[in-house]
């Protein structure tokens, strides 16, 4: 297990990342903030969903959310329908134009990724895929795993290497 200090300076050094999300969001276009991008990813990773959905999947209350959701509907990115289990609700679905927008965000991500790392090995740059894949999960399995209070009972680890383009 790792020391106290390693745990001190790896939340540093996450709280550091902040300065990479947002020389990353500076590849978005003007009319594209992260969270509408967020909003896009879901959709995209999730498919079709409610507002309510969207909402728990971002963590943030649903009049958040429902602007989140004006902005991109307002510029042809998503599209909300009926829903046919309950026509009172509606259901999100990303448009082709999202599609398109989605895939223009990932090439200038990769793109600008693969520029910053330019000078790292093949082999570093999996392994950092990994172990980011790996701290993702972790913190995904949040409410699964055991408070502080039950130390002495650890979860087991999930490997992922899930990527997200925008997200």
């Amino acid at each position: 297990m790792a020391t106290h200090g390693q745990y001190e300076e790896l939340a540093r050094q996450l709280s550091a990342i902040g300065a990479v999300k947002r020389e990353l969001g500076r590849l978005l276009p003007q009319d594209c903030p992260p969270a509408s991008a967020g909003v896009l990813t879901l959709l995209d990773r999730h498919g079709e969903m409610r507002m309510s959905q969207l909402a728990e999947l971002l963590a943030i209350d649903m009049s958040v959310t429902s602007r989140h959701v004006a902005h991109v509907c307002e510029r042809g990115w998503i599209e909300r329908k009926p829903d046919p289990a309950d026509k009172r609700s509606r259901l999100l679905r990303l448009t082709p134009s999202g599609r398109e927008l989605l895939a223009e965000l990932s090439e200038r991500y990769a793109a600008a990724v693969a520029r910053y790392l330019s000078d790292w090995s093949d082999d570093d740059v999996r392994l950092l895929n990994e172990l980011l894949g790996r701290l993702r999960s972790s913190f995904g399995d949040c409410r699964t795993r055991p408070s502080h209070h039950d130390a002495g009972h650890r979860a087991p680890h999930h490997h992922s290497t899930t990527r997200t383009p925008a997200g």
